[in-house]
């Protein structure tokens, strides 16, 4: 159990550590959007790559935001009935959905992208646009970052949560 313990407590810390970086990206991509935008409006100048740049950011909060929105339970969820629940029918819920959903889900993802990553990266695929960013593989990377990072912290709750039922059940 205590192995469990400091496993669960590692991804929690790891997760946490990404989050805290993704809220500077939040603030970067609020930056350099006003930057676009007081230069194009103000001063008639366009960037194409500043313009891509904010999508790469958006896409790194996004994607790798969501393990740490899993973590404090931000995800939307219809929870009619979920709220209803008493605390072991709620671990019973987030276990059997984490085995059954997320972890499976999680595992899909990371293959379903292997390929699609993968040719980006032989080709060194580049933004289409004269001026852009030249690392499209690596804005198709976050895919499979976002499965491993939700995959772990998936795991950690997934975990916790059959660990409440094991202590709440003796």
């Amino acid at each position: 159990m205590r192995v469990l313990h400091l496993l669960v407590n590692s991804i929690d810390r790891f997760t946490e550590a990404c989050g805290r970086l993704l809220a500077w990206l939040v603030l970067a991509m609020a930056l350099l959007t006003t930057s676009v935008v007081v230069l194009r409006y103000g001063f008639s100048i366009g960037s194409i790559m500043a313009q891509e740049a904010i999508i790469y950011l958006h896409g790194c909060v996004f994607m790798l935001g969501a393990g740490y929105a899993l973590k404090h339970d931000s995800h939307v969820r219809v929870d009619i009935f979920y709220r209803r629940l008493s605390r072991r029918g709620q671990a019973w819920v987030n276990s059997l959905g984490g085995v059954l959903l997320l972890l499976p889900l999680c595992g899909f993802i990371l293959l379903i992208s292997r390929d699609y990553v993968t040719a980006s990266w032989i080709i060194r695929e580049s933004s289409p646009e004269p001026g852009g960013i030249p690392a499209v593989f690596l804005l198709k990377t976050l895919l499979p970052l976002l499965a491993l990072n939700l995959l772990l912290q998936g795991l950690a709750e997934t975990l916790r949560n059959v660990a409440l039922l094991i202590r709440e059940g003796s």
